[in-house]
Parts: C-alpha cells; structure tokens; sequence
C-alpha cells in the first residue's frame, strides 16, 4: 500500500482536544481513510471450517481452498492488533438451524443458489453436515476464536445486515468504520459491506486477510468493485501500524 495520500476521507468525529483516540490515518486505496479506534470495529467474516479448511463446504462443492493458511495467519495478526488497541472485534458465523428452515425452500432464491445447499442436494449422504449450527463445519477455525470482548453474529444469508442485529450492536456502540477480513471476498464480504455502504458506514478491505470463492480473477474484480465503488481497499501491515502508531502516541501523552 502507498503512503500516506490526499485527500484523507471517513467518518472521524472530533471527540474534543482530550481525547487522544483520534486522528488515526489508514493508508488506503483509493483515499487514506480516517478512523478512530472506538469509531472502528474489525469484522471477521465466515472464518469458519466450512471456507477455509479441507473437508470443508467449500471444499466439496469444488472451490480452491489450497491458499487460505496465510489468509488465517494474517486475520490473526489484524485480530491480536485490533484487540490491543481496543477496536471492537465482531465474528461473523454463516449457516442455518439443522432443519435448514432458516435456509428457505423452494420459495427462496437461496435454496437455488446457495453451492452448500445444491452440494448436499447432489450429495444426500452429507445432508445435515454444511453450515448447519452445531456441526464442525459450522463452527468457527481454531485459531480464530472469539474472546471476551469480542461480538459473534450468526447470519442466515451472504450479508451480515440481513435480518441480524449487527446494525443494532454497531450503532449502539457508536461504529461507523468497518474494517473487513475473511471469506470469501467476493460473496459475504463484498455483500456485507455493501450493505454498510447503504447504511452509511465507512468500509474498508485489508485484501491480504481475504480470500475469494472462485479463481484469482474474481477476488481482484471483487478488490476493483470496493474500492471503485462502495469502500477502501488496504492491508494488514497498515492497519496494524496504524493502530501501533496510535497506541504509543497515547502511551506517550497519558
């Protein structure tokens, strides 16, 4: 990511000339973006064995999931940052009862479209196991587990707005900058921060901490679509020396 650049955009309220927490600057395509580490929140996205591990459901239905090992280990980085400078973290877990009712039937485009769905379909003998709640699939990769502090939201579709309370937990709160990490970029993420863009919330992409569903292409015309768009585009590394940077300037004037 390039240096610091003009103009500098977001949402960063002056919270008066006390307040240390303000004033951060995220290098960021195509605009630095301002952010506030009690404005922001790091939304961790569908981090769960069903996108990124083998025997996973994106795994059976046929995705490429070979490269996700350094997705993880960067979304670790930006977690453990994130916590250190007391951004809120927000867990995002995606799938349905084990009835499916919170699927949809026939009725619903998402019986016809979702790949987990027509994967067991096609695949009877795996019925119960994709993305429904208590099952390994559905449960979040061991090395990113929530801790105390932090938000965990089950959606039932690709955005993390639709029919959640992750609007209501946000405003409450007072966040209006959501950083992105997770998979895959070109579905859930790219959907739920769409969603916030409609909603009036900054959005931003750490592209290194995400993963596509579906060849390279497809995650850098994801990456094209946000930045062009509906948001920011930036990196690990700059999200987490930003909020280093910030950490020991507030240290430094306590």
């Amino acid at each position: 990511m390039n240096s610091l650049s003009t103009p500098v955009v977001g949402y960063a309220p002056n919270h008066g000339a006390d307040n240390n927490d303000s004033n951060m600057v995220l290098p960021a395509r195509p605009e630095s973006l301002a952010i506030n580490a009690n404005d922001t929140a790091l939304i961790v996205v569908d981090m769960q064995n069903a996108y990124s591990t083998k025997g996973g459901y994106l795994d059976l239905a046929g995705f490429d999931i070979s490269s996700t090992g350094p997705v993880i280990e960067s979304i670790a980085k930006a977690i453990k940052a994130a916590r250190e400078a007391g951004v809120q973290v927000v867990f995002f877990q995606n799938g349905w009862d084990a009835q499916y009712a919170e699927a949809g039937g026939p009725g619903s485009p998402n019986w016809h479209k979702s790949n987990a769905l027509k994967t067991m379909r096609k695949n009877p003998e795996l019925m119960g196991t994709l993305l429904a709640k208590g099952t390994w699939d559905y449960d979040l990769v061991d090395q990113l587990q929530p801790q105390p502090g932090d938000l965990v939201v089950p959606k039932p579709r690709y955005s993390g707005f639709f029919n959640t309370a992750f609007d209501s937990l946000l405003r409450s709160r007072g966040i209006r900058n959501l950083v992105f990490t997770g998979i895959a970029t070109n579905v859930c993420v790219e959907s739920t921060l769409r969603d916030g863009f409609f909603l009036e919330y900054f959005g931003v992409v750490l592209a290194d901490a995400t993963h596509q569903a579906g060849p390279e292409y497809v995650q850098q015309a994801s990456l094209y679509n946000i930045e062009t768009f509906f948001g920011w585009v930036s990196t690990v590394d700059d999200f987490c020396s930003t909020l280093a940077a910030s950490t020991k300037t507030q240290g430094a004037t306590a």
